[in-house]
This record gives C-alpha cells, sequence and structure tokens, in this order.
C-alpha cells in the first residue's frame, strides 16, 4: 500500500476552485453548473488523475442543488436521481460541536472535525483525510491529504469537504 494521496486546491472560493496532484495532474474540479433559478455547482473527477487510482470507487460527478438564496438544498451523485439533503451531510450531534457526521453511499458514518484552519475526515478514530490552508507564500490555497482508506471514497470525501466550505461561507 502505498502512502497518502496530496492534493493542492487553487483557488480559495469554495464555489470555484480545482484540485492538482503533486504531479500537476487534474484531481477534481468545482464549478457553477448553472443559475436558473437557482444555483447548481457540479464536482468533477478528473479522468487523468482518477486512472492512476484504480481503487477509486463510486460517482465521477456530484452536483449541489442549492435552493432559493442558496439555502441548503440537495446533493445527487453521478446519474443517480436519489437526491440527499444537504442537512443530511453536515450533521451536529451535539449543540455547540464543530464536528459533522455525513454517511456514505455504502452506509457507512464518517466524521469531519472542523477548526478555522484545518478539516480532519475521520472513521472512528482512524483518519482518513486532513484539508489544511497554506502558507501565504505558497502558490496554492491548501492541501488536502487523502490516506490509502479513503482513496475508494475520495468522491465523497470531497463532496463533503467542499459542502462544509460552502455551509461555512454561508453561514449556515
Amino acid at each position: 500500500m502505498s502512502g497518502p494521496y496530496v492534493l493542492l486546491q487553487f483557488g480559495d472560493d469554495p464555489f470555484n476552485n480545482a484540485f492538482e496532484d503533486l504531479e500537476g495532474r487534474s484531481a477534481f474540479t468545482v464549478t457553477a453548473a448553472g443559475y436558473n433559478p437557482n444555483t447548481v455547482i457540479k464536482l468533477t473527477r478528473e479522468a487523468e488523475w482518477s486512472q492512476q487510482h484504480p481503487s477509486i470507487m463510486g460517482p465521477v460527478n456530484s452536483y449541489f442543488y442549492f435552493g432559493p438564496e442558496n439555502a441548503p438544498g440537495y446533493i445527487i451523485y453521478g446519474n443517480n436521481r436519489n437526491t440527499i439533503p444537504m442537512p443530511y451531510f453536515i450533521r451536529q450531534r451535539r449543540d455547540g460541536s464543530t464536528s459533522r457526521y455525513f454517511t456514505s453511499q455504502s452506509g457507512k458514518d464518517y466524521k469531519w472535525r472542523i477548526a478555522p484552519t484545518r478539516m480532519e475526515l475521520l472513521d472512528g478514530r482512524t483518519s482518513l483525510a486532513v484539508w489544511e490552508l497554506s502558507h501565504p507564500e505558497d502558490e496554492f490555497h491548501a492541501r488536502l491529504t487523502v490516506k490509502p482508506p479513503g482513496l475508494p471514497i475520495v468522491t465523497e470525501i470531497v463532496t463533503t469537504l467542499a459542502l462544509n466550505r460552502m455551509s461555512q461561507q454561508l453561514q449556515w
């Protein structure tokens, strides 16, 4: 099993950014897909990167359908017809807690531990991914480190990371 996978995030806007690996391959893009009448954001896992990692499973895309005035809406993975309410991906178990929980498509529960400059995804006590803001001298905005056990669900990891960042900006 190889070491962790590092993705550099370019752009600080949670609604419009891109992730590249250390070799410069595009891994994920987050872009606007439409605004009629409400905002739709598309997250795409890029083939150039994912073909390097055969253990990746799941959909290539996820779509964020926001409600009126960017209220929480729902998420759709790939071409699936199932809609999942956004609040389901950012559940809080205790008042005042900064942790946010979600259930993967396979039915497993995960927790994002959120701090001002860092987010860590946990499977029980096992860290699967860490997102950290970069230093001012870096060319990129943040670094996402995905450990090998997280790679099969990397699209869900990046989707929930993006949603947590969006919800912070929108102050949900």
